[in-house]
């Protein structure tokens, strides 16, 4: 009897189907030393215990993005060990924040099959949430991704595609017990823009780029105990190449889009998100938002930022599609998130 996991394949993938993720992960003041390392993180909520507990909370939470990859990683043996690509992302929403010390797991559910024309690979919907010690859950997301078929000739599943929603409602945005911005310091910050100095429609570029290199991306890979064999296998890529982990790419872009929303301190929701094109390594990432929307929350002082981050490697800022409709080559990233901001 076989006593090695090969992962899973597009047919043994079922509608309804729930996965418990193995091996919890407890978090500590580790994981956010290494965060910072990996990327340029310099929001002050996330680096500072004291700026973190003038604005309501207990102490600085870790990163929601590094709580992402944590709960993304639990994830991979089981859904993307065999997968060609990580595809989007949908319906997010942080839920608590994750303290050092929490210990976090992971479970989803199966919400959607559809075959490719090739018969050689399939798309995998899943929606998957992450809890901490207390079965509380942290976070929630929608994603899919493009898995390899075991046996090209194994018929096709009904196809089934969910109905994901466009944007998570401002309503349904859930906002960090106790956070409050009365007291906030934005020299501490970083910078004065408040959340009544951004526009709908405004563009930012970010300035600055950061070039990615092979030994740091494997490095946070590892960190989120992430093993899908694209990232670390040269044999499992026509070209011989390991491509970058989608989500170093976004915490990069994140990192970089300080410089001009230094204030947009939490993200609280995913609206949808796309891995563009591939990442490799020696590819200089840079970055650019859009605001899409904003909107005050159920707490007073506190605004949301809908912005469209989007991540390149070259070409001009603010450049996102071709004529044809589709990504630009050098597009990496098209990512729809909220973010929390002092009005």
């Amino acid at each position: 009897m076989a006593k090695t996991n090969p992962g899973r394949f597009f047919e043994d993938y079922s509608i309804g189907q729930t996965i418990q993720h193995a091996v919890p992960r407890t978090v500590g003041a580790g994981e956010r030393a290494l965060y910072h390392a990996l990327y340029p993180a310099r929001h002050a909520i996330y680096s500072s215990d004291a700026f973190a507990q003038a604005c309501g909370l207990d102490a600085a939470p870790l990163d929601d993005l590094a709580a992402f990859h944590v709960v993304f990683g639990k994830t991979v043996p089981d859904v993307s060990l065999n997968a060609v690509a990580n595809l989007g992302y949908a319906e997010g929403r942080w839920l608590k924040p994750v303290w050092p010390g929490d210990t976090l797991r992971s479970v989803s559910e199966v919400i959607g099959l559809k075959q490719n024309s090739n018969g050689r690979t399939g798309v995998v919907y899943v929606r998957t949430t992450g809890f901490n010690e207390k079965d509380e859950a942290v976070l929630t997301y929608v994603r899919w991704v493009m898995v390899r078929k075991r046996d090209a000739d194994a018929p096709a599943p009904e196809a089934v595609v969910p109905e994901l929603a466009k944007t998570v409602a401002v309503e349904d945005l859930v906002i960090p017990e106790g956070l409050t911005f009365d007291g906030y310091d934005y020299d501490l910050a970083g910078e004065p823009h408040r959340w009544g100095d951004y526009e709908v429609g405004e563009q930012i570029d970010h300035v600055d780029g950061v070039t990615v290199e092979e030994a740091e991306h494997m490095m946070a890979t590892r960190l989120w105990q992430n093993t899908a064999k694209v990232h670390f296998d040269t044999s499992a890529r026509p070209d011989g190449s390991r491509l970058i982990y989608g989500g170093h790419v976004i915490s990069m872009a994140r990192a970089l889009s300080f410089n001009g929303l230094a204030n947009a301190q939490m993200i609280v929701g995913l609206n949808a998100g796309a891995h563009a094109n591939p990442c490799l390594s020696g590819d200089t990432i840079r970055a650019w938002t859009e605001v899409l929307d904003k909107a005050e929350t159920s707490v007073p002082g506190v605004g949301a930022l809908r912005l469209r981050l989007v991540a390149t490697k070259g070409g001009a800022p603010f450049e996102l599609r071709g004529e044809d409709g589709k990504y630009l080559p050098e597009v990496l990233l098209d990512l729809d998130y909220w973010a929390l901001c002092p009005i």
